[in-house]
C-alpha cells in the first residue's frame, strides 16, 4: 500500500519562533501559522474566510539545511511564507495524568513571499535582489541558501507549425 505524507501552505506567521537547542547539537524552531480556509455563510450566501490555526517545528539537520538556524534568522510574526512539510502526531501524558496529543507540520522547504528584514528580498528562500521576474517554482529540497537562485526564463511562443500534434 502506498503511503503520502506532504503538506504544502501558504499563510502567515502567528507568531515568531522558539527556538530551543538540544545536549546533542541539534536545535529546532517552532512557531505558529494560520491559513484560511473558505466556508460559504448560509445565512448570507457570502464566502467567508475561516482560519485555522497550526504549530510547526523545523530542525537542523546534521547534514543537509540548516532549517532552525535560517528561521531563527528570518521569520517574524505577521509574514507571509509559502510551506512545504510533512505531519507529524505527538503523544504524551499530562501532568495530571491525562493522555494528550497533537498535529503539527514538520518543515521540510519554505519560499519567502515577502522582503525579508534587513534589507534582504526574494522569493525562494536565497539570498538577492527581487527582481520583476515572475514568482519561481517552490525551492527545491537542497537548494542553497548561500548562493542565488538562477533566473527562469520564460520561453518564446511557439509557432502553430512546431506544435507537435
Amino acid at each position: 500500500m502506498a503511503n503520502l505524507n506532504k503538506v504544502m501552505l501558504i499563510g502567515r506567521l502567528t507568531r515568531d519562533p522558539e527556538v530551543r537547542s538540544f545536549a546533542t547539537g541539534g536545535k529546532v524552531a517552532s512557531f505558529g501559522f494560520a491559513v484560511n480556509n473558505k466556508r460559504k455563510n448560509q445565512q448570507t450566501g457570502q464566502w467567508e474566510d475561516e482560519a485555522v490555526f497550526i504549530d510547526m517545528e523545523a530542525f537542523n539537520r546534521q547534514t543537509g539545511r540548516q532549517l532552525a538556524d535560517i528561521i531563527e534568522q528570518y521569520f517574524r510574526k505577521g509574514q507571509q511564507y509559502f510551506i512545504e512539510g510533512h505531519l507529524k502526531f505527538d503523544q504524551w501524558t499530562s501532568k495530571d495524568g491525562e493522555k494528550r496529543s497533537k498535529l503539527k507540520v514538520v518543515v521540510d522547504n519554505f519560499e519567502f513571499f515577502e522582503p525579508r528584514p534587513g534589507g534582504m528580498s526574494g522569493d525562494t528562500g536565497t539570498r538577492g535582489a527581487r527582481t520583476e521576474n515572475p514568482p519561481k517554482p517552490p525551492a527545491m529540497p537542497g537548494t542553497s541558501f548561500d548562493e542565488p537562485a538562477p533566473d527562469l526564463e520564460t520561453p518564446e511562443p511557439r509557432g502553430e507549425e512546431e506544435i507537435p500534434f
